[in-house]
């Protein structure tokens, strides 16, 4: 799977309240949720981000409480896979269960700027910063959670290979 698109980026330690603040919790609905996306530390991403935009985060990103919602929002904003640093480890199996392709690669993520033009191919793991010419290279996601990805997430998965 090849995506392009815009990055949105954000720093470390992005936890899932500020993804999705509690407050709007009172629904599962993704696109309510989608709209409230990021709110707390970037009033414009829910209204400006474009399907196929990317997220781009810093260390630890997702941490915080065990809430699927976060990555809900974020795949229901029209991103289709996220980079970081690093991920809390709910969150990465959290985004893996809801089909949204979550890829780390370490310190690199230091070299890609807010609006800059990705290229990224999740099954090999190439990520093109098309703005600067950079390569980076995160581990591929396993055959099986690529699957998972292009299902939808686990439960289709789970539903087409019965």
């Amino acid at each position: 799977m090849k995506l392009e698109g815009k990055v949105w980026r954000y720093g470390d330690n992005i936890d899932t309240d500020v993804i999705i603040p509690a407050r709007y919790l009172n629904t599962f609905d993704p696109k309510e949720l989608a709209s409230h996306c990021m709110v707390d530390i970037d009033e414009s991403f829910a209204q400006n981000v474009q399907e196929g935009d990317i997220m781009v985060g810093g260390r630890n990103f997702g941490c915080g409480s065990s809430r699927e919602h976060a990555p809900v929002a974020i795949k229901a904003s029209g991103i289709p896979v996220v980079i970081a640093a690093s991920f809390a480890r709910i969150f990465y199996r959290n985004g893996i269960n809801i089909g949204l392709p979550l890829l780390e690669i370490g310190d690199d993520v230091e070299k890609i700027n807010a609006d800059d033009k990705l290229r990224v191919d999740v099954s090999t793991g190439v990520i093109e910063d098309l703005t600067t010419g950079d390569v980076f290279h995160a581990h591929p996601l396993p055959g099986f959670v690529q699957e998972i990805a292009a299902s939808g997430g686990l439960i289709e998965y789970i539903k087409k290979n019965k």
